[in-house]
């Protein structure tokens, strides 16, 4: 589904919005993520039900906002390497534009062995997107925050996507739902592409254990949870020089998963 075609939807003009200032008191920065893949198809039936449950986003009169993220890594791909050794504490270096705010971050990201998202970002010029090394600001963050210095950090992969927010109407949770998704390698002579057709990412957001009814209707569609990261799985998915075992049986299970996912 295009980008023209999800702002688009019917289904909007039937839920309430939120702007993008209202949300600002939603940031849950240190949450609980909860991660699950299901197909176009079912993303449609999953917004039919979360019409009078949720607010949508916008931006202007944008519902589905274009992202774009560059991940940083080491010449190694050390933090690529400890999520595929299933290392529990874990750090993912990323710069992250949205287009249509006009607004880039750069952003430290720590998982706890509790299961815990905890992240810090601070805003920079779009033009150090992918070179955050020469930014002063940038430096001096990740001299702070990252476990590796700034000039050891390299572009490794950039994804790609368009993305609704939703949140719920007590404001306890939001929910990101990932369309579109496209990975592409940096570490290539030519940057290389790659992609899952139809594979929507949806997170749910909680900072605690609250009611969800988002979990009421997944639950409802029989979709399962799913661990997953755009990283990881873009990485094996583009770059054919990294070890991938575990990545590639988890792109493998998420086929499957989207070819059962056909008609509600």
């Amino acid at each position: 589904m295009t980008y023209e075609q999800l702002n688009s939807l019917q289904v909007w003009q039937d839920m309430p919005t939120i702007t993008l200032d209202e949300m600002s008191s939603i940031k849950l920065m240190n949450r609980v993520d909860t991660k699950f893949v299901i197909s176009e198809e079912y993303c449609m039936e999953l917004l039919r039900r979360a019409v009078d449950k949720y607010s949508v986003q916008v931006i202007g009169d944008v519902r589905a906002c274009r992202y774009s993220t560059l991940y940083y890594d080491t010449p190694d791909l050390e933090m690529y390497t400890v999520h595929h050794n299933r290392k529990l504490i874990r750090q993912k270096i990323r710069t992250r534009t949205y287009v249509e705010s006009g607004v880039t971050f750069i952003e430290v990201k720590n998982k706890t062995n509790k299961g815990r998202t905890k992240k810090k970002r601070i805003a920079i010029d779009e033009s150090y997107f992918n070179c955050v090394s020469s930014c002063p600001e940038a430096a001096a963050f990740l001299r702070e925050r990252a476990n590796h210095a700034p000039e050891n950090l390299h572009p490794a992969l950039i994804t790609q996507f368009d993305r609704i927010t939703l949140v719920n109407h007590a404001h306890t949770e939001r929910l990101t739902i990932d369309m579109n998704l496209r990975f592409i390698n940096m570490r290539a002579e030519q940057p290389e592409e790659a992609r899952i057709d139809r594979m929507v990412i949806v997170e749910l957001k909680q900072d605690g254990l609250c009611y969800s009814p988002m979990k009421e209707i997944l639950l409802d569609l029989r979709v399962k949870k799913l661990k997953v990261s755009k990283y990881c799985v873009g990485t094996a998915l583009a770059n054919p020089m990294v070890k991938a075992n575990r990545f590639k049986r988890k792109i493998r299970m998420i086929r499957k998963t989207l070819a059962t996912q056909t008609n509600i």
